[in-house]
């Protein structure tokens, strides 16, 4: 890849960084994909200057793609990358045109996500023993804050124990983006998590005192070992395939849509920019009305 192609990827996931401050994990996606989008220009093309590349190349890298058995939602992952990086080179008068003007993104077939039944959960806090021990005490309490509040693995994760506000029942959450929202949480809830902070003091000589969850060491969690307790008690009480964080954010986003909760209170507790992300639950709202109908009606 030429060094001026590198210069301008440098200084574009510099922006992302420290401007739109967005996360660890969508600036390697980001980066990956405009690394692999000019090393095929090289490839197939040469070496080829920043302002001839035109919307030919890039349908031309996006058919590789596609021929190679990529799906579509991945396919408008790299797009997006693309479009980002090229109206940032507007902005700084790189180039005078985008070659992205005319790309179209495919079509995505849409996906109910999937989640945990009611009586599920109900199941996994009432009946599903935990073990006696630090690691119970944290799988407890890792559990119901996902399914309470719907928060994503990367904020958990990060939570702290300054973010929790006890004296007025939430916890502010920064997400993506670097957004805050304001998540409120029950008594019940709020009692496990100041019983979880005292105990921490009693159990521990030395432990991270800023992260609110830590494992049996007294050190930060990491994602593969939250996914891997979510996978494990989800295990035990469902048999839908998606078992991981984020099947019980679906889940605490469904089971409020499913008993009446306004769209747009929602998509603020998720945290989502736009509503149409948030809509995506309304249709499991309205498949479980239909099978009520099936069920109940007599000419159904």
């Amino acid at each position: 890849m030429p060094l001026t192609h590198q210069t301008l990827i440098k200084t574009f996931i510099e922006y992302l960084t420290f401007q739109k401050r967005y996360s660890p994990h969508t600036i390697v996606s980001y980066e990956n994909d405009l690394c692999g989008f000019f090393d095929f220009i090289e490839l197939q093309f040469g070496s080829t200057k920043i302002e001839e590349i035109n919307a030919s190349f890039v349908r031309s890298w996006l058919a590789k793609m596609k021929e190679s058995g990529m799906e579509s939602k991945s396919l408008n992952r790299k797009i997006s990358s693309l479009k980002s990086f090229f109206k940032y080179q507007l902005k700084q008068g790189i180039v005078v045109t985008s070659p992205m003007v005319t790309i179209v993104s495919p079509k995505v077939k849409k996906r109910l996500p999937q989640f945990v039944d009611e009586k599920d959960i109900h199941t996994l806090f009432s009946y599903v023993e935990f073990p006696d021990n630090w690691e119970g005490k944290t799988h407890r309490l890792l559990l119901q804050l996902f399914y309470n509040t719907g928060m994503r693995q990367a904020e958990l994760v990060n939570l702290t124990e300054s973010q929790i506000d006890g004296s007025n029942g939430n916890i502010k959450v920064l997400g993506k983006g670097n957004k805050e929202r304001i998540l409120p949480v029950s008594k019940d809830l709020m009692m496990l998590i100041k019983d979880y902070i005292d105990s921490k003091r009693i159990n521990f000589e030395q432990f991270d005192r800023v992260l609110l969850l830590v494992n049996g060491k007294g050190n930060r969690l990491y994602p593969k070992y939250v996914y891997n307790v979510v996978r494990q008690y989800l295990t035990s009480v469902t048999t839908i395939d998606k078992k991981s964080p984020h099947v019980l954010r679906h889940s605490f986003a469904t089971h409020l849509m499913n008993n009446g909760a306004d769209l747009n209170a929602v998509k603020e507790l998720l945290g989502h920019s736009s509503l149409a992300a948030t809509q995506i639950y309304t249709h499991n709202t309205i498949e479980k009305l239909k099978d009520v109908h099936k069920k109940a009606h007599p000419k159904a």
